[in-house]
């Protein structure tokens, strides 16, 4: 079942409407799978997208899809922009720096994520730029480009905004568009905090982002012996990666392009997480970190255990309850909770009685 999108469907309006001709040849950036971009047969589409779940829809439905394409140009370049403005901004510009001279940008976004910004970012990056309004959302493109119509000084600063970088006084490599990317978010902090000593064996990260939680895992705990981090966004992957490189000498690490809600391929003896409780678009979406207490439920040893933190209003406790053998409460702190759960020894989540 595919949800409505009203930008990916207002991106398609100035082809429908005549305004414009869709070439052959299309770089779609952060691409979405959808009904408007099924009606448009286009011989050579070359979607990037690095969020694993959009990037699996898009091959479900047959589409070349990569996490970061190639440095080749296009006649035409469509962007569905992210929220993060450095992010976004970066984007535009790889994007006018991946079209042919003649070539088109265009991006589309819905009114209440910023669009009114990210069209006057295009205009002054392109010059002047078409506009067209539907379903709570603005599509804008830019005339055909050449070296002139560019800002080029624009241009080059844009490119270099979502660059990895420093934070947390050189402890990490992040950069924008990752999640709490410029700093050490309270949560993660306030978990970390409460991990026992003595935590042992193989151990599992779910939403690993840059890898501040698996860092301060491996140096407080120095009995867990493998360690595997799951992401679904590939940008915060190799992040971690990069942030966990020190710690290989001693814990073997798997980076895992993975999207959790599916279920996980491997058992472990603990599993550490500070899960996403919205969407990309910021909308509250507790499901799906009841999901990855389910799904940690079902990957867990018998006797294994679950550290996670939450907001303190989320609500987590049925879902605790129904898949593990015994959960507490070990703090509640600035908004959040920390909850240790274990995992019954005696019988799976299924078949325990309510």
């Amino acid at each position: 079942m595919h949800h409505t999108d009203p930008a990916l469907d207002t991106l398609f309006l100035p082809f429908t409407e005549a305004r414009l001709t869709l070439p052959d040849e299309v770089l779609f950036l952060r691409a979405r799978d959808g009904a408007a971009l099924r009606r448009h047969r286009i011989p050579t589409l070359i979607c990037e997208q690095s969020f694993k779940p959009d990037a699996e829809a898009l091959q479900r439905a047959g589409f070349s899809v990569t996490p970061l394409v190639d440095s080749r140009q296009y006649p035409l370049a469509m962007v569905l922009p992210p929220r993060q403005r450095d992010e976004t901004r970066a984007l535009l510009a790889r994007a006018v720096a991946s079209v042919q001279p003649g070539g088109v940008v265009m991006a589309s976004a819905s009114n209440d994520e910023g669009a009114r910004s990210i069209e006057a970012d295009l205009k002054q990056l392109t010059g002047a730029i078409n506009t067209m309004s539907k379903s709570k959302c603005r599509v804008f493109w830019s005339e055909p480009l050449n070296a002139e119509r560019i800002n080029q000084s624009v241009l080059a600063q844009w490119r270099e905004l979502d660059a990895p970088r420093s934070i947390a006084n050189d402890r990490f490599i992040s950069r924008p568009g990752v999640f709490a990317w410029d700093r050490i978010d309270n949560a993660s902090t306030l978990l970390a905090a409460h991990l026992p000593s003595d935590l042992t064996g193989r151990a599992g990260d779910l939403g690993v982002g840059y890898g501040y939680l698996s860092a301060e895992l491996l140096t407080r705990c120095p009995r867990i012996n493998a360690l595997d981090c799951y992401e679904a966004e590939q940008r915060a992957l190799d992040l971690a990666r990069q942030n966990l490189s020190a710690f290989e000498a001693r814990v073997p690490i798997r980076h895992l392009w993975h999207d959790v809600t599916t279920g996980l391929p491997h058992q472990y003896d603990v599993i550490v997480t500070n899960p996403p409780f919205h969407t990309q678009s910021r909308t509250d979406r507790p499901d799906i970190g009841r999901r990855f207490i389910a799904v940690a439920a079902t990957a867990l040893k018998p006797g294994g255990s679950l550290w996670l933190v939450a907001n303190r209003h989320l609500p987590y406790e049925s879902i605790l309850d129904a898949s593990f053998g015994s959960t507490r409460i070990v703090t509640q702190d600035q908004g959040f909770k920390i909850i240790e759960a274990i995992k019954t020894k005696t019988s799976t989540p299924e078949r325990r009685k309510q």
